[in-house]
Order: C-alpha cells, then sequence, then structure tokens
C-alpha cells in the first residue's frame, strides 16, 4: 500500500461523507480538515472509524487529534506508520 493509495482512499471517503458536491480539486493533501472547519468531533470519530475499519488498525485516544488528523497527509502517515 502506497502512500498515493491511502490518500486517494481518504480524500474519496471526506468528499463522500463531508463535502459532497464540493469540487474534488479543492481538497487537497493539505487542506486543513479539523482546524479548517470540515471536521467536527462527531465527523472526525466517524472518519477514525472508517480508517480502522479500512485498515484493520486500532486508533489509539491520544492519537485522535489535529497533529494527525488535519490533513489527508497526515492521516496517510498515520495509516502508513501502522502497516
Amino acid at each position: 500500500m502506497t502512500r498515493e493509495e491511502v490518500s486517494s482512499t481518504v480524500k474519496s471517503y471526506i468528499l463522500k461523507e463531508f463535502l459532497p458536491g464540493e469540487d474534488p480539486a479543492e481538497l487537497t493533501e493539505s487542506t486543513p480538515l479539523i482546524t479548517g472547519g470540515i471536521l467536527d468531533s462527531i465527523a472526525t470519530l466517524k472518519l477514525v472509524t472508517f480508517l480502522e475499519d479500512q485498515y484493520a488498525f486500532t486508533v489509539k485516544a491520544h492519537e485522535v487529534d489535529v497533529e494527525n488528523l488535519n490533513t489527508i497527509s497526515d492521516i496517510a502517515a498515520l495509516v502508513l506508520s501502522r502497516k
């Protein structure tokens, strides 16, 4: 699994679940998801559940933060650190 594959999967999920109808080009690897207001606390938990189901690992409570989940790039790094 490559970083590009993870990023693409996560981007597709975010567009479908949280940004329906938005221009996919507007969501980049560095778009701020939490600090930019795209993900609130409930959406963040939905994203964590998706990651756990999709990639078969458990996100620890201390990892559910801006540092690990604020951008697609951050999320891909978290996923790849577990594989």
